[in-house]
């Protein structure tokens, strides 16, 4: 019975070849772009899914709210007291342990080696974090304080062998040389992991004296003992916090009112509301938007298959009246259908899946991530796809199985039609066909949005000059830090070199450093970035003066500087006379209007309180002098900082503005100055056109995406309605012909048969236009600085799919049209 089933739906696909075609061609294209969807979406919740009992390790995370701004923090940057607090409270933890970012220097046959991806921990960070070692004791690999382990990657590099164990690493910290061991090295890291790591050494006892509760360095893991609810933490953590931690901010900020901490899984880290960690994260509504694209997708190609089965069953309505006369059941007619349903489904699979497996290597660099189709294994995907394939085949083939199933065999052979229509079916497929633009109607919307908010993202005024920026990274190194006069006036000598400043804020760099700020007449402080930069920061970013002055070299109160040659008690008393006589700052227009200000120039000459040194020495009075522009320095989707500018000497980065010059050229003269004067650090340095342009590669790279499957849906659209168009020419030919006997011209039969697939496209406007337009409102209220959402992108979707849906008809209208009327009616 299958064999002969098999046989008939094979002689069905062969003498319709291009609805066989259209069919096939118009799954496979759905099945291959909803399989690369959900291969994505599985890689995205994935993250850290393969670290041994992930289930019991968490990470701690800060969150808060501004009191000013109503602004919600979040952050996996912990304070580091935390940890230790955490353990004696809460039996249900097992362990904890911190770790901190530490760019390391390696001193190694003369020459100073960055690694850029080293860190900090606790002893029972690999306790907690269980990477895979491939050489040495995972458990006491951060045993001692001399200790440092290394990834596979990592140790080739240094050592050019994974035979490390007991090797010695000299490294440069704060200009003195320290000597590690090598205890163990561990595998690389897979990219679908928060961490990204190659080196983890371990924490000295310097550094593992605790720090203020406001200082923010690092993250912290817990480990939770098995069958303990995290939860149960959290739900208790408020009443902990204000026992627990202290209100020591010396601006009277109340730490454990505005801060929470909270645990949160480490499969959860990669798409939870904490980001910032070591490699960028995603959301959950990109994910759960990836989701539904796939599945419109495949739904638009199962509604060509119900589709066009409806359209072409009226013509087997004879064979299915001759089956029911010679016996036939309808369940038997029902399965025979439905194995010709499975039999297009399990073709089109097959298709698909060899355009998978050509395209996901192109697609997993495009998107920067790892994607893998296995069909068997743990991961294999083999049982699924056969369930896919069966569940699209029932889907798509239910319908239409029912619908010629129930074909009268009296009435049809009574009428001596070899085809007829079910009554209702032509309005379905009405439907059916409004539902499909619809949703290309709406991804075209959403594609057109979201490319012109990327442009918008790059483009947008900053608050500075972007082009033509150079910045060097590595000057908070106390040797940098003492030749960092030099090197500014030999970089101000560079052919191109217009202007060279030290600074702790770059773009697209740095953490964001907060201080609180004590308002005359004000109960609760100030919360501002505070950044020290020295006078010619403003020059170099060419940030435009609003109010007042900047900070110039001519005024005493300008700077803090303490001379770093000086004792502790010399520097002391220095600091404690530079907060008796008080400092001079500038700030941006967003801090004077936090500050209470109503105009830039208002601020000119008022007096704030800020701690500058420490609770320890108290608040000094702040003069400010100068109001400059607001500078985005990150992503538009943060908003711009309120921030307050001083100097004290001690800085980050080195800003350099070139012009009319090759920046190449630049930059390899200002390496020649580094290597001659710190030629045990490495040089590091990047333009800022580049680096802003990282910030939004991954958007720009899912957007992108976003768009090609959106074209994707509006081909299977043109798909169906080309195979519809086709069908309807077909049916209506004696109808033209008779039209034409009666004088209708040409362009009047296309106007007909144009108009009447114009109509579903101009109705799916009405329905993608709220839909689209309430998601991308959702979606563009992520970003601080955003397009307007006018009605540009919706009617040009509209238009574009009623172009589409004309160009696709088109074709079979003329050709109909052009018909010589007697071939039509010449049996008549």
């Amino acid at each position: 019975m299958w064999r002969n089933y098999l046989t008939v739906g094979y002689r069905a696909l062969t003498k319709n070849r291009t609805y066989a075609a259209i069919n096939i061609v118009g799954l496979a294209i759905g099945l291959a772009a909803c399989l690369i969807l959900l291969l994505y979406v599985r890689y995205e919740t994935s993250y850290d899914a393969w670290l041994p009992e992930a289930d019991r390790v968490y990470q701690i995370q800060t969150f808060g709210t501004d009191p000013e701004t109503g602004q919600n923090i979040a952050m996996q940057a912990v304070t580091r007291p935390i940890g230790d607090a955490l353990a004696g409270d809460f039996a249900e933890i097992e362990s904890i342990a911190k770790l901190e970012t530490d760019p390391a220097v390696v001193l190694q046959g003369g020459n100073a080696i960055g690694v850029e991806k080293s860190a900090a921990a606790d002893a029972s960070f690999f306790d907690i974090i269980q990477l895979p070692f491939i050489a040495g004791d995972r458990r006491g690999a951060l045993r001692d304080t001399d200790s440092v382990a290394l990834s596979r990657a990592e140790a080739m590099r240094l050592f050019g062998t994974t035979d490390v164990v007991g090797r010695t690493l000299t490294t440069a910290r704060g200009g003195e040389k320290f000597d590690l061991r090598v205890t163990g090295v561990f595998e690389d890291l897979p990219r679908n992991t928060h961490l990204d790591l190659t080196m983890v050494r371990r924490f000295n006892s310097a550094e593992e004296e605790d720090c203020p509760w406001g200082c923010v360095n690092g993250m912290a893991y817990a480990k939770l003992k098995p069958g303990a609810d995290a939860a149960s933490i959290n739900a208790r953590m408020p009443a902990w916090e204000k026992s627990n931690v202290p209100a020591r901010d010396i601006g009277g900020r109340d730490i454990a009112a505005t801060t929470d901490w909270r645990l949160t899984n480490v499969r959860d880290i990669h798409l939870g509301p904490a980001q910032g960690g070591d490699r960028p994260g995603n959301d959950m509504r990109t994910i759960v938007t990836f989701t539904i694209v796939a599945l419109l997708i495949l739904s638009m190609a199962v509604i060509n298959f119900v589709n066009l089965a409806t359209a072409r069953a009226g013509q087997r309505a004879r064979e299915v009246a001759v089956r029911k006369v010679l016996g036939a059941k309808r369940r038997q007619l029902v399965g025979q259908f439905l194995g010709e349903s499975l039999l297009v489904v399990a073709i089109a699979m097959t298709i698909a899946l060899a355009l998978v497996e050509i395209t996901l290597p192109a697609f997993s660099r495009f998107l920067d991530a790892d994607l893998d189709l296995a069909y068997l294994g743990g991961s294999g995907l083999l049982l699924p796809i056969v369930g896919f394939t069966l569940l699209v085949g029932l889907l798509g083939g239910l319908y239409p199985a029912f619908q010629l199933s129930r074909y009268q065999p009296g009435a049809v052979l009574k009428a001596n039609k070899s085809s007829t229509d079910a009554p209702g079916s032509a309005r379905l497929r009405n439907l059916l066909v409004i539902g499909q633009f619809a949703v290309s109607i709406g991804l075209i919307a959403c594609t057109a949005i979201v490319y012109h908010q990327t442009v918008f993202a790059r483009t947008v005024d900053p608050g500075y000059q972007r082009d033509g920026l150079l910045t060097v990274r590595g000057l908070r190194n106390p040797e940098a830090q003492a030749v960092q006069e030099t090197l500014l006036r030999e970089i101000a000598k560079v052919p191109g070199v217009t202007a060279a400043s030290a600074t702790r804020l770059v773009p697209a760099e740095g953490p964001t450093f907060f201080n609180s700020v004590v308002v005359p007449g004000r109960s609760a402080p100030v919360e501002l970035g505070w950044y020290s930069v020295d006078p010619a920061f403003f020059d170099t970013m060419k940030i435009d003066r609003v109010a007042g002055r900047i900070l110039s070299r001519t005024h005493a109160a300008d700077s803090i500087a303490i001379d770093q040659k000086l004792d502790e008690n010399a520097a002391e008393a220095a600091a404690r006379a530079i907060v008796a006589r008080g400092l001079n700052v500038v700030v941006n227009e967003s801090a004077a209007r936090q500050l209470g200000f109503g105009a830039p120039a208002a601020a000119v000459g008022k007096h704030i309180g800020i701690p500058i040194f420490g609770e320890d020495y108290g608040n000094a009075t702040a003069t400010i002098v100068g109001v400059v522009r607001d500078a985005r320095f990150r992503s538009v989707r943060d908003p711009v900082a309120p921030a307050i500018y001083y100097d004290n000497g001690v800085y980050r980065y080195i800003a350099v503005r070139f012009e009319r010059a090759d920046p190449a050229a630049v930059r390899n003269a200002i390496e020649g100055i580094w290597r001659r004067l710190l030629p045990t650090l490495p040089f590091d340095a990047g333009f800022a056109e580049e680096e802003l342009a990282a910030l939004y590669g991954a958007d720009e790279a899912r957007a992108q995406a976003f768009g090609g499957f959106a074209l994707f849906a509006a081909l299977i659209a043109c798909l169906g309605l080309f195979g519809l168009a086709a069908f309807t020419a077909e049916r209506r030919t004696k109808e033209i012909g008779i039209r034409k006997v009666f004088g209708a011209r040409v362009r009047d039969i296309v106007r007909l048969l144009a108009w009447q697939f114009s109509k579903p496209v101009m109705l799916a406007n009405i329905v993608a236009w709220p839909i689209a337009w309430w998601a991308m409102r959702d979606w563009l209220n992520g970003f601080d600085a955003r397009i307007p959402l006018g009605p540009g992108p919706f009617l040009l979707a509209g238009l574009i799919a009623l172009a589409i849906a004309l160009g696709t008809v088109s074709g079979h209208a003329i050709r109909v049209a052009r018909l010589n009327p007697i071939h039509a009616l010449r049996y008549e």
